[in-house]
C-alpha cells in the first residue's frame, strides 16, 4: 500500500475544503479495491446540521460511481493555517466506513503530513460497529 501517494490525495482535497465557519479543513483519500482513488473535503453549512464531512464525501462518490469495496483511506485536517495533528474520524464518518469494509481489513490512516501518520484499522477505531449482518 502507498500510504504516502494517499496522503499526498488527501492532501490536495483538503486545499478544496469549504469550511468558512469552523475554518477546520478536512480531506480524504478512499481507494477502491480497484486502485482508484476517489477524493473528498469537508463542505460546511450555515445551517451546520447539513454540512458533509470529507470521509462521507469521499465514500459517496466512490458508490456513486459504481465502487462498493475499499483497501485504505488517508485522512488529513486542521485549522486553516495548516495540519498540525492526526485528525481521526467522527463517529458517523466511522459508521459509513463500517458499512462498505470488513472492519478488521480496512486501512484509515490518519496523517499530519507524508511522513507523519499512523495506520488503524477500522476495527480499532469502531469496535464493536454495526453492520449490515446485525439486521
Amino acid at each position: 500500500m502507498d500510504y504516502k501517494r494517499l496522503i499526498v490525495k488527501a492532501l490536495e482535497a483538503r486545499e478544496r475544503a469549504y469550511a468558512p465557519y469552523s475554518g477546520f479543513m478536512v480531506g480524504a483519500a478512499l481507494m477502491g479495491k480497484n486502485g482508484r482513488v476517489y477524493e473528498g473535503c469537508n463542505v460546511e453549512n450555515a445551517a451546520y446540521t447539513p454540512s458533509n464531512c470529507a470521509e462521507r464525501t469521499a465514500f459517496f462518490q466512490a458508490v456513486s460511481q459504481g465502487e462498493r469495496e475499499f483497501q485504505a483511506i488517508a485522512i488529513v485536517g486542521g485549522p486553516r493555517s495548516g495540519v498540525r495533528e492526526l485528525c481521526p474520524p467522527c463517529g458517523v464518518c466511522r459508521q459509513v466506513m463500517r458499512e462498505f469494509c470488513v472492519p478488521e481489513e480496512f486501512e484509515v490512516v490518519l496523517a499530519s503530513d507524508q511522513e507523519h501518520y499512523r495506520v488503524f484499522t477500522l476495527a480499532q477505531l469502531l469496535p464493536m460497529g454495526f453492520g449490515p449482518e446485525n439486521l
